[in-house]
């Protein structure tokens, strides 16, 4: 078992931005007030922080202990709807994924979509409407180590959806994912205007983590208190 490095209150804790993409998650911990360092196994050109290009899972298990905190994203590929209709084969990495945070002892959190339900342990769910964001994405985040998570109020789904890759008449929400068209558009709906398409369509709304880093910090407050 990795040994954690203590935790000291002198600095901005550190949380460790794990399969970061182009940096959805990141950018609203860095605003709660974490120094935020991603790792992707693939080049981040646009992510907006320190990047290590790494294995994930393998990243943990030799330097998770020195981060206060751990957020990872595995691929959601393999629990993706779309993926299983064109009969494309992705790794599972949600088990493997655990496993190593586990080992660290440090707070985590887990996100995935909503075909890992079943893997993820008492997820909660965050969807754009909670947030004010004009998107129903369903996103599920499990916790541990410590860390747990309440879920906000959720809004009835009133206004229409349009279907996927198509443009957003006014007052409806948009499905960014796949080829969808409006890039520009879904940049300012999921308040991410660094991002392209792969980026948006994969990402997670940085109104979400601003709950979650909030709720972060403030046990990280409450453990160094006692």
């Amino acid at each position: 078992m990795t040994q954690p490095t203590p935790i000291r209150r002198s600095r901005r804790p550190r949380l460790l931005d794990l399969f970061c993409c182009q940096g959805g998650a990141a950018r609203s911990y860095a605003d709660a007030g974490f120094d935020v360092t991603g790792v992707d196994i693939a080049p981040q050109p646009r992510y907006p922080f320190p990047f290590i290009q790494a294995d994930a899972v393998a990243f943990i298990r030799e330097h998770g202990g020195k981060f206060d905190v751990i957020h990872a994203s595995p691929p959601c590929q393999h629990d993706s709807e779309c993926q299983r209709i064109q009969g494309r084969a992705h790794p599972d990495l949600i088990a493997p994924t655990r496993a190593a945070l586990e080992s660290t002892g440090r707070p985590y959190v887990i996100e995935n979509v909503r075909g890992a339900v079943a893997k993820l342990h008492r997820p909660v769910m965050l969807c754009g409407p909670m947030f004010g964001v004009r998107t129903y994405r369903h996103r599920y985040f499990e916790t541990g180590g410590g860390f747990t998570l309440t879920t906000p109020g959720h809004p009835a789904h009133t206004a229409p959806q349009a279907k996927m890759g198509r443009p957003v008449p006014d007052g409806w929400y948009g499905q960014y994912v796949g080829n969808f068209s409006g890039v520009a558009q879904a940049r300012r709906v999921m308040g991410v205007p660094w991002m392209n398409r792969d980026g948006i369509r994969e990402c997670i709304p940085p109104a979400y983590t601003r709950h979650i880093g909030t709720a972060l910090l403030a046990q990280l407050e409450t453990a160094v208190a006692a």
